[in-house]
């Protein structure tokens, strides 16, 4: 199924006018018609785990109250997918968490994509104090954008690049989450805070919203 999906994309992203291929190394494709219900489904599976999971990032005493996680509206504007471009020599540096310790890391390349009439970049790192892993799983791309710290975590979203070794990947926005810290007990996790080089000049309104957000929406 995956190497399916993987041709798929190729032969959309070969589909595109050359001039889109070479400014960009990320460009919009289609989903799948089952896209949909596969993003209800990952959001459903993952407030099954905040409410039921002895891990769960929510704080206990406030497990009972959690009626969910709030998203923006899904919308496939917000599906891309492409290549990394992978730098010769990734740069070794430290990000800092949110409880202020240092996570050993590398600047991995970067993808590039066009939206609102410009080309925006995001740098995407390995985090070296992980297992290495294949594909996109060894990947870790943050980011802040316009909601951010009103819409969005203050100290930034992450979102995955979904994809085999060397690509092609997917980066949707729709899927894009808060890192753990983000629920009230940030001295459990060491979350990296998104670096500034990675804020992007525009309003991302896709993916989770904030936990206020999820908090008052349950009061309604």
């Amino acid at each position: 199924m995956r190497r399916v999906a993987t041709a798929v994309i190729v032969a959309n992203l070969a589909a595109l006018p050359a001039c889109d291929r070479s400014a960009v190394t990320m460009s919009p494709v289609p989903p799948p018609r089952s896209w949909e219900q596969e993003v209800a489904q990952m959001r459903h599976e993952r407030d099954a785990v905040f409410a039921t999971d002895p891990d769960s990032p929510i704080p206990r005493k406030d497990r009972a109250a959690f009626r969910g996680l709030a998203h923006f509206p899904t919308d496939p504007a917000w599906r891309y997918a492409g290549w990394v471009e992978r730098y010769e020599s990734p740069e070794r540096i430290s990000m800092v968490t949110t409880s202020g310790a240092a996570r050993p890391c590398e600047r991995w390349g970067r993808v590039t994509f066009a939206r609102e009439g410009r080309v925006l970049t995001l740098q995407v790192y390995r985090l070296l104090d992980l297992p290495d892993r294949a594909g996109g799983e060894g990947l870790f791309l943050p980011f802040k954008d316009q909601t951010t710290g009103q819409q969005t975590y203050a100290a930034g979203r992450y979102v995955d690049l979904v994809g085999p070794d060397g690509g092609p990947f997917v980066l949707d926005f729709n899927l894009a989450y808060n890192p753990s810290c983000a629920y009230g007990e940030p001295e459990r996790f060491q979350c990296p805070v998104t670096p500034a080089e990675n804020r992007l000049p525009i309003a991302v309104t896709a993916g989770e919203r904030g936990p206020d957000h999820a908090a008052n929406e349950s009061k309604r």
